[in-house]
Parts: structure tokens; C-alpha cells; sequence
């Protein structure tokens, strides 16, 4: 459903994350939120439900990660700011963080030249990164 999400709509982006996921460079699994929605597209496309899917295929994700992975800690990495403020309920063993805040960790590890940099990049790349910006350099 996520990977639905950011590619069910022509953006500067979304053909190369499609493109990214085909080639294998990710793991991508089906979630029942996402095959509810493509059942309910088949029986009534107009009556089906579009908002928050992707929010809630990844606490249906997180969750069974949970039960099916309990000794290992799952880490959702997030760039949109409605996430931040969604109230997820997580289980112990998951994380969620966003892409700016994992740029910054990568950059005081020394392992990210500059985060500010990359997130510049990705948008003139056509990402479009939330409202909240950097400080000025």
C-alpha cells in the first residue's frame, strides 16, 4: 500500500521509486489494508476509501512485525510532516523517525557531509519535503 501510495500519482519522482522497488532494491510486502483497497476498487471505485491507507498499512506492517520479529526493532523512516503528528500506536520494539532528523543523526555520526545539502538536492530532485526547512546556513 505505501509503495502504492507514492507512486499511484505522476510526480518528478515516483517513477524512479517505482523503478527502485522493481529492481529489487527494497523488500516490499502486500498488506491486507492494500488488498482490502484493491477489492473495494474492483466492487465500487467510487466508493472507495483513498484517505490514510498508507498510515494505516504501516501500523498493520509494524504490528505484525512486532508478533512475527519481537527480539528486533523495527524503524520506520518517514518524510511527511502529518506522520510526525499522527498519533501511531507502536509497538515497543518499532521506531519512527523522520528522513531530516536520520539526515542530521547521519551528518553528527560524520557519516553525511551536510544533511541540509542532501535534503536541498532531493528537492530540486522534484521530492517534495514538508513545510519545516533547515535553519539557514
Amino acid at each position: 500500500m505505501v509503495l502504492h501510495e507514492v507512486t499511484r500519482n505522476q510526480t518528478p519522482t515516483s517513477e524512479k521509486l517505482a523503478q527502485w522497488a522493481a529492481a529489487g532494491q527494497v523488500s516490499v510486502r502486500t498488506t491486507r489494508t492494500f488488498q482490502h483497497h484493491q477489492q473495494m476498487l474492483a466492487a465500487n471505485p467510487a466508493a472507495a476509501r483513498t484517505a490514510d491507507l498508507g498510515e494505516l498499512a504501516i501500523q498493520e506492517t509494524m504490528n505484525d512485525f512486532a508478533l512475527d520479529q519481537p527480539q528486533q526493532t523495527g524503524v520506520f523512516l518517514f518524510e511527511d510532516h502529518k506522520i510526525a503528528r499522527t498519533s501511531f500506536l507502536l509497538p515497543d520494539n518499532c521506531r519512527k523517525i523522520s528522513t531530516r532528523a536520520y539526515l542530521l543523526f547521519l551528518e553528527q555520526q560524520g557519516w553525511l557531509e551536510s544533511a541540509a545539502d542532501i535534503e536541498r538536492r532531493a528537492i530540486q530532485a522534484g521530492r517534495s519535503f514538508s513545510k519545516l526547512r533547515f535553519p539557514p546556513d
